[in-house]
């Protein structure tokens, strides 16, 4: 048995049947779920299951193990165990290095449109944050997602980003959306981020992941939810540069006169800061 077999078969025999919804009958032997059921509810076989569990099976693919975490009920902490198990049970890309696009130089001509932005952000194609205004700090920063470094990540990872975007189902379908964009389909980066997020996230990912097909919109309104601003709408415009093809600049407006006054307590335009 390998340590990422017995942590499932672990997991799932602490897991009680009213946990995931089903009824507990007198005559359960087992404790916790049986394979069969945990096989039922993730959508895999029984025969894959055990296989798994008795460690015969050593790769199993990011979609299963997400559906694995799902149907368990997984928390937070659980799916970040599960991912360091296939970190030591395997070279995959669920390694941290493949899903990091490498570092490079934001060119003087993004810098230079960013700089007369406020509140804006950089993004490269994965989500990063990759320099941003100081009035996009003073919104972003409240809320997380500046300490979680990706879009994504803290969308679909941090349990605050549901209360930060009231329209947190819209959000999550237009970025995953923009990162299914055409030109990345065959990237491994955006490869190695979706394995990823299918084991640390599980069905609101991978349900969009595979379902999402329109292109992202350009321009639009997102709501906010500011820890000390209140509610912010703001509009949206997304600019890119022909020399720069996988950044993208965010550039914030306020949409209402209540989101004009509050952002006016919160932007000022000192020195650019870029995210290093």
């Amino acid at each position: 048995m390998t340590e990422l077999g017995a942590f499932l078969r672990a997991r799932r025999e602490a897991t009680a049947p009213a946990d995931v919804g089903l009824r507990s009958g007198p005559r359960r032997r087992t404790p916790g779920l049986r394979r069969s059921e945990v096989a039922t509810l993730a959508g895999v076989s029984v025969d894959y299951l055990t296989r798994l569990e008795q460690g015969r099976d050593r790769h199993p693919s990011a979609q299963i193990l997400g559906a694995l975490a799902d149907a368990l009920r997984f928390s937070a902490e659980d799916r970040a165990q599960l991912r360091m198990l296939i970190f030591r049970e395997k070279d995959s890309a669920l390694c941290p290095s493949a899903d990091r696009v490498p570092d490079r130089a934001i060119t003087p001509t993004v810098l230079a449109v960013l700089e007369r932005l406020d509140p804006a952000v950089v993004l490269n194609r994965l989500g990063d944050v990759l320099a941003h205004t100081p009035g996009y700090a003073r919104v972003a920063a409240p809320i997380g997602l500046l300490e979680a470094g990706n879009l994504l990540r803290f969308l679909f990872t941090d349990p605050a980003a549901r209360a930060a975007f009231p329209d947190w189902e819209r959000m999550a379908d237009h970025h995953v959306a923009q990162l299914k964009g055409d030109t990345h389909r065959s990237d491994p980066h955006v490869a190695g981020l979706a394995d990823e997020l299918a084991i640390t996230a599980g069905a609101p990912f991978t349900g969009r992941f595979a379902a999402v097909t329109q292109l992202p919109a350009r321009f639009g309104t997102e709501r906010w939810e500011h820890p000390a601003a209140g509610p912010l709408t703001l509009t949206y415009e997304t600019l890119t540069f022909p020399d720069s093809a996988d950044l993208r600049i965010i550039t914030y407006l306020p949409a209402d006169e209540r989101t004009a006054d509050a952002l006016a307590g919160l932007v000022e335009r000192p020195a650019l800061r870029a995210v290093t």
